[in-house]
């Protein structure tokens, strides 16, 4: 009788459960879990199978960026040996210009005549701006030695490249849902003063407007331009980038062998090694996931 009270008397211990913010459960550990508490555990939920030519096309907006700053860096080079005079520079600029203009009309469904007439009006301003500023570049950099400016200069460049939106555009493009980015501003703002320090050496104030003018086109509208094609059509995206490529390669060829060896490098290495080593590295990724507090991805993982 007294054994019967005995078992009688003792409570059944409660049922653990698996809970995240309950706090301890009496009777169990903190630390506790039983033989169900991997049952939900799986693996590699989120990994992405990439396929390399998916990523080799993924790639081919930085090359083609890479070769408009070089062609950039190519006018830089032929003006200072005074091979380029500023007829020849303010003809380019009209060109890019016209050129720019045509292809926005041609491959943006959302430009209406007001937002044209607004990108004529700003450019004006821009341009009138430029010409009265001109004798000031002209003189900015006067007490500061060649080889400083060229330092200064590769670095801001390098600066530009490392920090430019290659997935958007510096200037809002119509119809995107996002404004630029902060790293992309401070990416133009260096191509700007990079371009500032080119000019200063830089004989005349005409010689100063054209390149800057140049600079400037490029660096501000070309990013636009590139996406209006590549949102227009991906296999016009591609037909411009080779052909920008090509014309890029040409043009490097001949102002130095050396040069072209590490462009075409470069570009290889862009669109053929980092692709593939980023295929190869897929294999180590290695994710689990289970009934623990996890950090929620905010973005979509298959963009």
């Amino acid at each position: 009788m007294d054994a019967c009270t005995s078992n009688c008397s003792s409570p059944t211990p409660p049922r653990w459960r698996k809970v995240a913010y309950g706090g301890m459960q009496p009777g169990y550990d903190d630390n506790h879990t039983d033989e169900t508490f991997l049952e939900d555990m799986v693996m590699n939920a989120n990994v992405v199978k990439r396929d390399i030519l998916k990523v080799m096309q993924d790639s081919i907006p930085i090359s083609q960026y890479l070769c408009i700053v070089s062609l950039v860096v190519l006018v830089w080079s032929y003006t200072l040996r005074s091979t380029l005079d500023e007829n020849s520079l303010l003809l380019l600029d009209i060109s890019l210009l016209g050129t720019g203009f045509l292809i926005l009309i041609l491959t943006e469904e959302m430009l209406s005549l007001n937002l044209l007439f607004h990108y004529i009006l700003n450019i004006s301003f821009f341009i009138t701006g430029l010409y009265v500023l001109a004798p000031i570049y002209q003189t900015l950099t006067r007490s500061i030695s060649s080889d400083s400016i060229w330092a200064v200069t590769i670095s801001l460049l390098m600066l530009h490249l490392f920090l430019h939106d290659y997935s958007g555009s510096t200037i809002k493009a119509p119809g995107a849902l996002q404004n630029p980015t902060l790293t992309s501003c401070i990416s133009l703002n260096a191509s700007v003063v990079a371009s500032v320090f080119v000019a200063s050496l830089l004989p005349s104030r005409l010689h100063v407007f054209a390149i800057m003018l140049f600079s400037l086109l490029v660096f501000l509208f070309a990013p636009l331009v590139t996406y209006c094609v590549k949102k227009y059509s991906f296999r016009l995206h591609l037909v411009f980038s080779f052909a920008l490529m090509v014309v890029t390669l040409s043009f490097v060829y001949m102002l130095h062998r050396l040069l072209f060896v590490l462009l075409l490098g470069l570009l290889v290495f862009v669109n053929v090694v980092c692709p593939y080593w980023l295929i190869r590295i897929q294999e180590y990724k290695f994710e689990i996931n289970g009934p623990w507090d996890e950090a929620k991805l905010c973005f979509d993982i298959t963009d």
